[in-house]
């Protein structure tokens, strides 16, 4: 336990009674707290949990009569309602809103206080939104965008809503698609089924991946991705691609791994046609299950205004 960490951490020291011995420690001190279990689980792993002064073990059972002492992160907080950040709402819905997030702007703050995120815009306007995602941080938000990613976004109002859309994700039911400029010629349909995971040598940085194993350690994830061509340019093609999975930079990778790049994408290589200030990604329709009524739905958001001055400059050559 680092001197240097003290002051952001909470302290916590709970006896154990007797009718909770045999407990597992994450369990046991999760329940104590009244906190979620991955809260205890992050501060053993970090060696921010002693049982009787030794360090122990997420699954070491505790016995009566142990002291144990947990160093906790403070719980995350709410988002800043910052109602003056300009928001484009596509639908509003008593269960939930959908909204089409600018290019630039964090699905979320990581940190307290952090403000200009597409959360602080939302919780400004629907205040309730901050209470219907388990991490408050989310303002409700059902999934994310690349901070440079623009489109297509849902949140939900309350927290029923919140786990049924999570399920329709999980379930991978929802219609993702995305409009992207690619740098080359693509040639299509094509199926991408390449598996992705972190790039060992780059920090906030994907790769696709061969190994079979990697799936098998969860050192990678499954990916599915189908490229359809929208229209051609010279040196470029803007295509459309359609989404199962949901994997980090899943569109960016698998573009990147034909060779063509998305468009402004500095991370993978995408070179920038002249006017793009901008990665030229865009989530431009949405469609899932209204939770409540069973309803097919389905939501557009046509490319935004800087995207389609670069197609008419490259169409006009």
């Amino acid at each position: 336990m680092s001197d240097e960490t003290l002051p952001e951490l909470e302290e916590h020291r709970v006896a154990v009674p007797a009718e909770k011995a045999g407990a597992r420690l994450d369990k046991f001190l999760a329940e104590a707290l009244g906190v979620p279990r991955h809260r205890t689980m992050a501060a053993i792993e970090a060696g921010r949990v002693r049982v009787d002064g030794r360090r122990a073990r997420k699954g070491d059972p505790v016995q009566a009569g142990q002291e144990v002492v947990a160093l906790l992160e403070p719980p995350p907080a709410p988002p800043v309602p910052q109602p003056e950040l300009p928001l484009r709402v596509v639908h509003v819905d008593p269960e939930f809103v959908v909204v089409d997030k600018p290019s630039g702007w964090p699905t979320h703050p990581l940190a307290p206080g952090e403000t200009g995120t597409l959360a602080n815009a939302l919780v400004a306007r629907w205040p309730e939104l901050a209470t219907a995602s388990p991490d408050v941080r989310e303002g409700g938000v059902a999934h994310r965008l690349d901070t440079p990613t623009s489109g297509l976004v849902v949140a939900a109002r309350n927290r029923e809503t919140w786990e049924a859309l999570r399920s329709q994700f999980s379930a991978r039911t929802v219609r993702k698609e995305y409009l992207a400029l690619a740098a080359g010629a693509v040639f299509g349909p094509v199926e991408i089924d390449v598996p992705i995971g972190a790039d060992p040598g780059t920090p906030g940085k994907a790769r696709t991946v061969a190994q079979e194993r990697l799936l098998e350690r969860k050192g990678a994830r499954e990916a599915h991705t189908r490229v359809e061509v929208e229209r051609r340019f010279p040196g470029w093609t803007l295509v459309r691609c359609t989404i199962s999975t949901g994997v980090m930079h899943q569109i960016r990778v698998h573009l990147a791994h034909l060779g063509t790049p998305v468009a402004g994408d500095d991370l993978y290589g995408g070179a920038r046609p002249e006017g793009l200030h901008r990665l030229f990604l865009h989530a431009t329709r949405l469609g899932f299950t209204h939770p409540r009524t069973g309803e097919e739905l389905i939501f557009e958001a046509p490319l935004p205004p800087e995207l389609v001055a670069v197609l008419d400059a490259l169409a006009a050559g």
